[in-house]
């Protein structure tokens, strides 16, 4: 039961996120960013938020600390946007699927132009 719960407070912090970070945000710090996925534990303490960014190393590593700096302003919006007795640990986490996707999919360009 709790796991049904976690997983439809996930989708809707998830999309709440992705309002905030796109609207709410004005760091400088913090560039493109796009929520793609938020697990939450079973107890709703922890959130960890998967986030890509556009950019290179040092925009990402400059989201990150612009996105720590402002995760007690984030924890806020989502407590107003979500009915949640305690809202979740915010943890932010640059998701590599996504590199690591169009990275696969240029060695298969390149070994298909190659033959």
């Amino acid at each position: 039961m709790s796991n049904i719960r976690s997983n439809r407070v996930a989708e809707q912090m998830k999309k709440e996120l992705g309002d905030i970070l796109s609207r709410k945000i004005k760091d400088p710090r913090v560039g493109f960013v796009t929520v793609t996925d938020v697990q939450v534990s079973g107890d709703l303490q922890q959130a960890k938020v998967f986030i890509s960014i556009f950019g290179d190393d040092k925009q990402k590593e400059d989201t990150l600390v612009g996105l720590a700096k402002s995760k007690g302003f984030i924890r806020s919006e989502i407590g107003n946007r979500i009915r949640l007795r305690k809202v979740p640990e915010l943890t932010f986490e640059i998701d590599e699927a996504i590199e690591y996707g169009n990275k696969i999919e240029r060695i298969i360009q390149d070994l298909n132009e190659n033959q």
